[in-house]
């Protein structure tokens, strides 16, 4: 019966799901969401608007899982850099794919055509008044 058990426990710690590394792509006054991503796997997914040319802020916050195991250990939570026709260029020149090549993790980006926009700030869309 303890066989069971453990193996049972053991079966379904390894099921548990595995957290993930978020990122978000802010303007410099962090009024305006650029960009997010989420890793999976071993690659980062990030989605950036490409209608936007100027500073940004990155922010990365990983699971506590991870934070625990000290997966992304000499990742800092924030970094400034600039987005320029869908390309973002972090501080130091270095891109998001290089600095996160140390941890083992691809970058593959995708084009959010737009700026993304949370309630109560500022909207960049096209035809929108409030910018």
């Amino acid at each position: 019966m303890t066989r069971l058990l453990f193996a049972l426990l053991t079966l379904l710690s390894l099921s548990a799901p595995a957290g993930a590394l978020q990122l978000i792509v802010w303007d410099r006054e962090m009024n305006i969401k650029l960009g997010s991503g989420e890793s999976s796997g071993g690659r980062m997914t990030v989605r950036l608007v490409d209608d936007y040319d100027g500073p940004v802020v990155v922010l990365f916050a990983p699971s506590d899982d991870e934070r625990a195991r000290g997966t992304f250990a000499g990742l800092k939570s924030r970094y400034t850099g600039t987005l320029n026709d869908g390309q973002l260029i972090l501080e130091g020149g270095a891109t998001l794919a290089r600095l996160l090549t140390p941890f083992k993790l691809s970058v593959g980006l995708q084009r959010a055509g737009q700026s993304l926009s949370l309630p109560g700030l500022r909207n960049t869309g096209p035809g929108n008044s409030n910018k």
